[in-house]
């Protein structure tokens, strides 16, 4: 695709930029139409047949021209550390947003202005994180309710978030100290949020055996809070749950049918990531006493007999589901399955040296993993929902450093290339749709998420029949292929599969005016 300069005459350009004889993918869901793009000052300013020229010119062949992809469900706080978030920005990432599973920074107005100076490669918007909120109100992780002083606290730095720019609540349930919350306080703290019309986001206490009561937590929260409620990862963990997705489905539009809004998003693979704490029962964990209770015999009785029932009821017999993704103290067992690593670690894999192995890496510091137990067909299920959007639940990779789940390198490719292209799942167009226009709304990400005129000029060109993820999980470290170009706020961060090194992206914050109803949603 070659670059043109040059206009007729001495006139000049009407425009920064245009493409021409693309085929866009408005972000609608309508289906795509041949025409040109032109942008100005960041913005779209024209699309059709364009008869201006361009200070550049790109003739990009019938390639598809879309909007940049919204990965709504990121844990990309070392964008300050990662400016250039090349696993993010390769895959036709162009915003994300931070904050989820109950864990934020804290000061969303310094980190916020931080990387404003620094300098950012995509779009970032954040959620205040109520497990943030609640260690710091409660002085950690606490097994009761706050006090009348710790609940205003909580709900005054819920509030200076959203006025800094949050764009919502979110919460980590199933882990520490969101876990030990109860529904009525993050009801209290959910209104705060809904004061600005913020989302409220969560990473429910169940997605396995209990997950309708779980969901059921999260309609009464949208009920009793008037809040806008957002599913994380929507999934079904463990055989036993599978095949309930439809079940799953229908409570939430029966929920959706009494008035509440509700939407959800999902990763594209049948493994899950997160701390090998989870392997833990949360009662071990609490005030950081790990060690403390390891050392007491019967102590360490209890938690080795609650590891093993939480086993149980998941129907497994050991932890070969589980793999190490990234251990600090012991690099040697990236990428080990926990019963080969223990063999490594302790010369047996047995499961209680298993279970041994676990503990002693998390009071070393503790480890990530990669937890195999989705299955595909449910997978699907949630996919073909016209409410699913799609969220990596990854964070900024550092190249080569550990094993960790592939989906931060290619979750937003593996849609296009294997649930489109190979499998049929959806129409490209509505597989769009789902990266674009629908968490844009649903997040209130204002002029974002659309090829329109006036819209921010967050733009992706690729061809559909080479777009592809590349990393796998023997093998993550892979960027995704296929992007000729991606914009940024009309600046290209990607040519040609190659990161640019710029880094034009905005922090996208909610108006910093009055409550809902008498504000836009978010500005940059």
């Amino acid at each position: 695709m070659a670059l043109l300069f040059g206009v007729a005459g001495w006139a000049a350009p009407d425009y920064d930029l245009v493409l021409r004889r693309g085929r866009v993918i408005d972000g609608t869901g309508n289906p795509a139409y041949r025409a040109d793009v032109a942008i100005r000052d960041g913005r779209i300013a024209a699309i059709g047949r364009i008869a201006g020229t361009g200070r550049q010119e790109r003739d990009v062949g019938g390639r598809l021209v879309a909007p940049g992809f919204i990965d709504v469900h990121t844990h990309a706080e070392e964008l300050e550390e990662l400016p250039l978030a090349e696993n993010f920005a390769r895959q036709g990432v162009t915003t994300v947003v931070m904050g989820n599973c109950g864990s934020s920074r804290l000061d969303l107005g310094a980190y916020f202005r931080r990387l404003e100076t620094n300098g950012i490669s995509v779009n970032a918007a954040s959620l205040v994180g109520h497990g943030t909120v609640r260690g710091r109100a409660m002085k950690g992780a606490s097994d009761r309710p706050p006090t009348e002083v710790e609940l205003a606290e909580m709900r005054g730095l819920v509030a200076q978030a959203m006025r800094d720019g949050a764009v919502g609540l979110s919460t980590g349930l199933i882990y520490l100290p969101g876990s030990f919350a109860r529904t009525e306080e993050i009801v209290e703290l959910a209104k705060v949020a809904a004061d600005y019309d913020g989302i409220y986001a969560t990473h429910m206490r169940s997605e396995s055996g209990r997950i309708f009561e779980a969901l059921e937590e999260v309609f009464t929260i949208a009920r009793e809070a008037g809040i806008r409620a957002q599913v994380s990862h929507i999934k079904l963990s463990g055989k036993p749950n599978w095949g309930r997705a439809a079940e799953v489905l229908g409570a939430i539009e029966k929920a959706r049918a009494e008035g509440l809004d509700i939407t959800q998003d999902q990763y594209l693979y049948v493994a899950s990531s997160t701390g090998i704490s989870q392997l833990i029962p949360d009662a071990a964990l609490d005030g950081g006493r790990l060690r403390e209770r390891l050392a007491d015999p019967p102590q360490k009785t209890a938690i080795i007999a609650g590891m093993k029932a939480i086993l149980s009821r998941a129907g497994r017999e050991d932890y070969e589901y589980a793999q190490i993704a990234f251990c600090r103290s012991r690099p040697d067992l990236n990428g080990l399955r926990i019963p080969e690593a223990a063999r490594k670690a302790r010369g047996s894999d047995s499961l209680d040296d298993q279970i041994e192995l676990i503990l002693d890496l998390q009071a070393r510091g503790g480890a990530t993993g990669v937890f195999y137990g989705i299955n595909e067909e449910d997978l699907q299920s949630f996919l073909r929902h016209p409410h699913t959007m799609i969220g990596s639940d990854s964070g900024v990779r550092r190249w080569e450093e550990g094993v960790p789940h592939p989906r931060g390198y290619g979750n937003s490719a593996r849609l296009l290339a294997r649930y489109v292209r190979e499998l049929g799942c959806l129409r490209i167009e509505d597989a769009i749709r789902r990266m674009t226009s629908l968490p844009a709304t649903a997040f209130r990400l204002t002029d974002r998420g659309l090829l329109r005129p006036g819209c921010w000029a967050d733009v992706v060109v690729f061809d559909p029949a080479q777009v592809q993820d590349r990393a796998t999980f023997e093998h993550p470290h892979q960027y995704a292929a296929g992007f000729d170009w991606v914009l940024v706020n009309g600046v290209a961060v990607v040519e040609q599969d190659r990161h640019t090194g710029q880094r034009p992206g905005r922090v996208i914050r909610r108006s910093q005016t009055a409550a809902a109803g008498n504000e836009p949603a978010a500005a940059d």
